[in-house]
């Protein structure tokens, strides 16, 4: 979960304040504008509830869980736009393989002998 707050908090605020500089998205109206500040916060209050589970291990569990999904339905949702809009930048391909694997590690992690004593 390090891994992922590390990557996905600045991440946020490339998506609320500057994403036309890194990617090729220019939101124009306010409600672009609005939307890509709502991906921030979202961004944002996930990577919340993960820096409380690496404190924390009562959020641990809904921490690992909630990464686990993020990841994984990031990925899904970019795999299929690949299939059916066509492959992306670089940068989007690699961010693909990133989450299936912070994703599937997060599953496995899950289900560890290790976090199941617990």
């Amino acid at each position: 979960m390090i891994v992922s707050v590390i990557i996905v908090i600045p991440a946020a605020f490339i998506y609320g304040f500057n994403v036309g500089e890194f990617l090729e998205l220019n939101p124009n109206s306010i409600d672009e504008k609005n939307f890509s500040k709502a991906v921030m916060g979202l961004y944002l209050g996930f990577s919340i509830l993960w820096i409380l589970g690496i404190l924390k291990l009562d959020y641990l569990k809904s921490a690992l869980l909630s990464n686990t999904v993020f990841m994984l339905a990031l990925a899904f949702g970019r795999i299929l736009s690949s299939i059916t809009d066509g492959l992306p930048s670089e940068v989007y391909i690699l961010g693909t393989l990133g989450e299936l694997i912070l994703g599937c590690y997060g599953f496995w992690v899950l289900n560890s002998k290790y976090l199941k004593k617990s």
